[in-house]
């Protein structure tokens, strides 16, 4: 296929040319309540064109290669028109040039696994689930997602890297009188199947989770001094900070950019922020991304204070920084926009325990339950949480929203555990989908922090 897609972009007359082509298979497998709902397989491809003339940058995607020539003219047209046109002219940073094939080693094949042992294992944790007489209702879903691509550059670069991500995900659903709660479940990977077997400890802590909500109180509304676990200080980084460190979102925003000025002491210095794509066997993990560029392990905050952004060629070139590899899409009918690859908070000197005695009275809040960010202000959902007094857990709380301010949330960051944990299954939607975007974080201590409830 390299050859084939060399041969396709060797004769555009342009200042630079790329052309990536995938194939994508999906497996879906859904349980609701006691019932098989579906299972479905697909498989699909297609090629994304992009060409730079003269300063304009233009996109062209199609699925059939025998569509290659026209889609070749309609890209040069829409190149030369934006050139014209655009106040700003697009210009890629310098990279190296690629020549590798790439397959991750991974911890059992999902292709090696019969779909009906797939079925019956999801089927056990359904049935554990249901098992429960205060569960009411399952939403369960095994799902495979595999990613054969392959991409060629005008520069010289020839690269094929196949990404495979598997998981389960699902919704559990208790009662008891007239109240209802549910938590989430997820788990798996992109280092194989081996990710999705043997979690019955995980379901069973989830059960109860879901079960013990049902005696819960409602959170009191108030400013508290609280503690986050891995989940929800995770989804914290990515949402409230992750994305205003991807430099296609600050862009064209004066402002921002002026708030985001590398160098700028934004968060308490006990505070750093990395992104790193590298770690292998992590969800986020890939070596390429779809500009064909080396994955970089960047330090986005350092000491609290902003050290680097991600970056796509043309962002690189327009801040004048170091390109680093985090321009990726969803698959075949997308061209790539930045993206956090595996996005986390490093490591602090403090235990659990430490941060829970330090925090005195309080609360300690799990688990993002979905979420929204304003500009620089934020709201998420915790799935359930816990008062406590005295620097001792006390008893649960729900029905709990978190709110605040980025910039004052970071320096109100006031202690650090050393026990981080990186999500196993993802999703974030900015533009497109991205199953594979992966946040972390340990446990974290955040003084007044605005909590919703009752």
């Amino acid at each position: 296929m390299l050859e084939k897609l060399k041969k396709i972009i060797s004769s555009i007359d342009a200042d630079y040319a790329d052309l990536r082509y995938e194939i994508r298979s999906d497996l879906d497998i859904e349980y609701f309540n006691k019932d098989l709902n579906r299972i479905s397989t697909n498989s699909a491809g297609g090629f994304v064109l992009r060409i730079l003339i003269d300063g304009g940058f233009a996109t062209s995607t199609f699925t059939n290669i025998a569509d290659a020539e026209k889609a070749i003219k309609n890209c040069i047209i829409n190149a030369k028109i934006l050139s014209k046109n655009s106040p700003k002219k697009v210009k890629l940073a310098k990279v190296e040039t690629i020549k590798d094939k790439f397959t991750p080693r991974l911890n059992i094949d999902p292709d090696s696994i019969d779909i009906v042992e797939k079925i019956e294992l999801l089927k056990k944790y359904n049935e554990m689930a249901l098992a429960e007489p205060k569960i009411v209702s399952t939403s369960m879903r095994l799902f495979e997602v595999k990613r054969d691509r392959f991409f060629v550059s005008s520069e010289g670069s020839e690269i094929n890297e196949k990404l495979i991500t598997c998981g389960i995900s699902g919704l559990l659903t208790s009662k008891k009188d007239n109240i209802l709660q549910n938590v989430r479940v997820a788990f798996g990977g992109s280092n194989g199947f081996a990710n999705l077997q043997n979690q019955e400890e995980y379901m069973g802590k989830r059960i109860k989770i879901v079960c013990d909500l049902l005696d819960a109180e409602p959170v009191k509304g108030g400013v508290y001094n609280v503690v986050l676990n891995q989940s929800l200080a995770g989804v914290f980084t990515h949402e409230a900070f992750g994305h205003f460190s991807e430099a296609d979102l600050i862009e064209d925003s004066p402002v921002m950019r002026q708030k985001m000025a590398i160098g700028s002491q934004l968060g308490n210095p006990i505070l750093t922020i990395i992104d790193d794509p590298t770690i292998y066997g992590e969800l986020g993990f890939y070596k390429y991304d779809d500009e064909g560029v080396p994955a970089k392990k960047t330090v986005l905050m350092e000491n609290g204070i902003l050290k680097a952004r991600l970056h796509s060629r043309v962002t690189a070139s327009e801040f004048n920084e170091p390109v680093n590899g985090h321009c990726v899409a969803e698959d075949y009918r997308y061209a790539p926009i930045i993206r956090m690859g595996t996005i986390f908070i490093q490591n602090g000197s403090d235990t659990f325990d430490s941060l829970i005695e330090k925090l005195g009275d309080g609360l300690y809040l799990c688990d993002a339950k979905g979420g929204q960010t304003a500009g620089e202000n934020f709201t998420f959902g915790a799935q359930y949480g816990y008062i406590v007094k005295n620097g001792k857990i006390d008893k649960m709380v729900r029905d709990i929203n978190i709110s605040g301010n980025l910039y004052e949330t970071l320096k109100n960051i006031n202690a650090i555990a050393n026990d981080l944990l990186l999500s196993k299954t993802g999703g974030c939607g900015k533009g497109q989908l991205n199953i594979r975007s992966c946040h972390g974080a340990p446990h974290v201590l955040i003084n007044n922090l605005v909590v919703g409830g009752v």
